[in-house]
């Protein structure tokens, strides 16, 4: 097996010993020693190969209740440094030795594709047309608080400074110094949340991702991007050009989280502007004491006079409005009378003086000024404007049709919701038509209707460039579409703002074609999408509902459907990905999932969920970040300029075959059998993952209510945490065994040679499969499993999943699991030593915490302890939910 790279496990031992150091001197020798024989134990127990993990159990059974804690902590705190390792190793640019992590060039893509025989005029058309647009959800997946992450970007920066061959001692000191400080300050931090964040500490946190990374590591990237393009087709990237979007979900997603009203999205909509108008300004402040030259063009000096200092004029205009558009965003959320005069609040009132400089520049030969700081400053203002983020609103359609009923009961007009869909439209298209208010005077409607409402007011009251998109989900008529775009209207918004169906469940999946055909009949709308569509695909849901092989397969099908039915209607579609993290989720490599889409479906835009955890490790960092743009940018160019073939016919009949056994199979589990759900709650943490402050939304969508009442999220955490890993391979198992008692498996060898997107289902269930774990879910089991019922489904699951390791090593053709991803691999190895305590101390946690809240009040020590274990098992797995 591949060992780490010899300057990554350096950089993993002098965290792991700054990290003993730290519990050498609190807790103390004793602590330390615990730990140590705990994690030789591990070791042991897992060279052997039926080992029990026996001797690891007994040493835990060895704690006492005031260890329990600090052993917990110290091995939640090395799986956090390894990975700040390892995503530090990623970005890593130590001379002569380039990171084994490095993505592949802007200007590599482009000749390969130039080779191929792409021209190029078409590259630079696509390129410069390119809409990439990535979506931060509050999906409460990020278990680490935001006081260490700071504190874990800043032990990355020491790294940096230590990557240098030519240090001198005192400076290599000072780096290590720092370093060990640091880690003693997050071994004496409280890791856990006991709060839950509000929807506006989330909206907060978008923020700090753009000040702390996107705010430095965009211009960056577009340079490159500049440069390549400039390169591969003696043309650059145009000014105004923006390919990539930032938007977010953060305090937009009102979909089963009531803590999401129109009050606390007016406040992330006016603190968003005052994030921007701060970062802006520190920019202009910089570009005052750049731009001191005299050279002006005449378009410039018409609006200055004959100063000395010209630019600096212009910009010292710019920063007194955005210290105005400051005060008044600032005295708006607090709530009082805001003078909103002078203020900077349309794009343009920022981006003409910057570039009235820009191009006064260039016009006197001062193009390596001009195309300095000012022109990072441009493309910043181009691609985040001045409301900083767009945001995204997210509402069920339910909502939307009672509020709709009810102001058409109020006016006598009819019973709305009894209406058949051609009705419904009929008269939606009807109002939209008129121009007569339909929102009666002096009508009182019930609170949930009042929300819905005031919420459509404080959209229509921002500019465009604030607005993403407005998700509707549980979408599926027509109907669903026109009456936000209605709501909107008499809302008093006077631009079109995309509304982008949501299509999660199979059902929707199967119906979504049909769904959007009949929304492009509609003369109305068409004129109003003004040939361009968004539409979104959930990955969650549909895997809860169907299994992971028929989501993904049903999931392609869709795409390629809803591609066809927009082209027939000449509509420009943009898919939008409700991706996670885990593969259970749609997650996994970013560029190989956009390369293995249905032909047609990248079409030049691309728009995509991240969320928790992902969008830390995609861009905690600006390096970081510089490099998860290059991957999405060049992945969506190749996928529209060299889309992958379709597939066979005989492929989609495998497909066909393999999936209705594998759904089959699934819902069989957890829909047919009574004893899945009982199983489920008690030998999974699913019951005690509200204790963990993730984020502001319920853990249901219903306070009562069996698994398909639960998010996806908790569903797939839960599992994830003892390690059974459940939703990943359930029904493939099946599906596979089937193929190989028939003989198809050469066919299957085939269509993974040939069909990107089977290719990357089977490697992405080899990595779940890869960090499943037989032996911890079968302790989990006889610790927290009593009836014996229970365990016999237990035990039929884990025979389930060993016989699907068997199908996936000889549909591969392996003798191990990754053989092809060594370095994953012994990432995995090298976790495990500090995972697997964690994991028996959860589940010995877990039982007494279940046994404390039968007979009262569960012991501090123990309630902390668990939500540490599961913080550590989702660092040690690198994804929670």
């Amino acid at each position: 097996m591949t060992e780490l790279h010899p300057d990554l496990r350096e950089n993993v031992r002098l965290l792991g010993d700054l990290l003993g150091q730290s519990i050498l001197r609190f807790p103390g020798q004793d602590c330390y020693d615990r730990i140590e024989e705990m994690r030789a134990a591990a070791k042991a127990d897992r060279r052997q190969e039926s080992g029990s993990g026996q001797r690891l159990v007994n040493l835990l059974g060895q704690l006492s209740d005031d260890e329990l804690l600090p052993v917990t902590r110290a091995f939640n705190q090395f799986l956090n440094l390894a990975n700040l390792a390892e995503q530090y190793h990623g970005i890593r640019r130590k001379q002569g030795h380039a990171s084994d992590l490095m993505v592949e060039s802007l200007g590599d893509v482009f000749e390969r594709l130039k080779a191929g025989g792409v021209n190029p005029e078409e590259l630079h058309r696509r390129v410069a047309d390119l809409r990439i647009e990535f979506v931060l959800t509050a999906h409460p997946t990020e278990v680490a608080r935001r006081t260490l992450i700071l504190k874990y970007d800043e032990m990355s920066d020491c790294l940096s400074r230590l990557d240098h061959d030519d240090l001198l001692p005192g400076e290599r000191d000072d780096a290590v110094d720092r370093l060990s400080r640091l880690i003693a300050e997050a071994w004496h931090t409280d890791e856990i949340r006991h709060e839950r964040p509000t929807a506006v500490d989330e909206a907060k946190w978008g923020f700090a991702v753009i000040e702390n990374s996107l705010w430095q590591a965009l211009p960056q990237f577009l340079r490159s991007l500049d440069s390549s393009l400039t390169e591969a087709t003696g043309k650059g990237l145009p000014l105004r050009v923006s390919p990539i979007r930032v938007a977010s979900w953060m305090g937009g997603d009102r979909d089963g989280n009531p803590n999401v009203t129109h009050a606390v999205t007016r406040e992330v909509f006016l603190l968003g502007r005052w994030m921007a108008a701060d970062l802006y300004l520190r920019d202009i402040r910089a570009l005052r004491a750049e731009l001191s030259m005299w050279q002006a063009s005449d378009e410039l000096r018409a609006q200055v006079g004959d100063v000395r200092e010209p630019y600096r004029e212009v910009l010292a205009d710019v920063r007194d409005r955005l210290i105005r558009t400051r005060e008044w965003a600032e005295a708006s959320i607090k709530g009082d009378v805001a003078d909103s005069a002078g203020i900077l609040f349309e794009n343009d009132d920022l981006t003409a003086p910057l570039e009235l400089c820009y191009r006064s520049l260039v016009d006197c030969g001062l193009e390596t000024i001009a195309n300095g700081p000012l022109l990072d400053t441009i493309r910043r203002a181009h691609t985040f404007g001045l409301p900083l983020i767009r945001l995204d609103i997210r509402q069920e359609a339910d909502r939307h049709a009672g509020a709709v009923a009810e102001m058409v009961s109020y006016l006598g007009l009819g019973d709305y919701l009894s209406w058949s869909e051609p009705e419904r439209q009929a008269f939606l298209v009807r109002e939209l038509q008129g121009r007569r208010p339909l929102v009666p005077r002096n009508w009182n409607p019930s609170e949930s209707v009042r929300e819905v409402l005031a919420t459509c007011e404080v959209v229509a009251r921002q500019t465009p460039e604030a607005l993403g998109s407005y998700v509707i989900s549980m979408a599926s008529n027509p109907s669903d579409v026109l009456s936000v775009i209605l709501l909107l209207r008499e809302a008093g918004m006077t631009f079109p703002m995309r509304v982008v169906p949501l299509f999660e469940t199979l059902d929707d999946l199967k119906g979504a074609p049909e769904s959007m055909a009949a929304l492009y009949e509609v003369d109305w709308y068409r004129e109003y999408c003004q040939g361009r569509q968004e539409v979104m695909i959930g990955y969650s849901d549909s895997s809860k509902d169907a299994g992971q092989l028929m989501a993904a397969w049903a999931q392609y099908q869709a795409q390629e459907k809803l591609t066809e039915v927009a082209a027939r209607y000449g509509v420009h579609l943009t898919l939008f990905h409700g991706r996670g993290g885990t593969v259970g989720r749609g997650g996994g490599p970013a560029n190989r999932a956009i390369l293995s889409q249905p032909p047609g479906s990248v079409n030049g835009s691309f728009r995509i969920t991240e969320q928790g955890e992902m969008i830390r490790f995609k861009f905690g960092l600006p390096r970081l970040a510089v490099q998860s743009l290059t991957l999405y940018t060049t992945a969506v160019i190749e996928a529209t300029l060299a889309p992958p073939p379709a597939p066979e016919p005989s492929w989609r009949e495998a497909m066909d075959w393999l999936t209705e056994r594998s759904l089959q199979s699934y819902r069989d589990v957890v829909r047919g059998n009574p004893d899945f759900v009982p199983y489920f709650r008690q030998v999974t943490p699913e019951t005690a993952l509200g204790k963990l402050a993730l984020g502001s939304r319920p853990a249901r969508r219903k306070p009562s209510g069996g698994v398909e009442s639960l998010r996806a999220i908790p569903w797939i955490f839960a599992w994830t945490q003892m390690r059974l890993m459940l939703p990943s391979w359930l029904g493939s198992d099946v599906a596979l065994e089937e193929a190989a008692r028939a003989n198809r498996l050469p066919e299957l060898r085939e269509m993974m040679q040939g069909w990107p997107f089977f290719r990357t289902y089977v490697d992405m269930l080899e990595m779940v499969l890869a960090k499943a774990d037989l032996r911890i879910a079968s302790y989990y089991e006889q610790t927290l499993v009593e009836d014996e019922n229970l365990r016999a489904l237990g035990q039929k699951l884990r025979d389930r999943l060993s016989g699907c390791i068997e199908r996936v090593l000889e549909l591969k053709q392996q003798q191990s699991l990754l053989e092809q991803e060594p370095v994953f691999a012994h990432s995995m190895k090298v976790r495990n030593p500090y995972t697997d305590p964690l994991h028996y101390l959860q589940a010995e946690l877990l039982k007494r915490d279940r046994e404390s809240e039968g007979s009262g009040e569960v012991p501090d020590r123990v309630e902390r302890a668990l939500k540490v274990t599961m913080a550590g098992i989702s660092a040690g797995m690198r994804n929670t939910g």
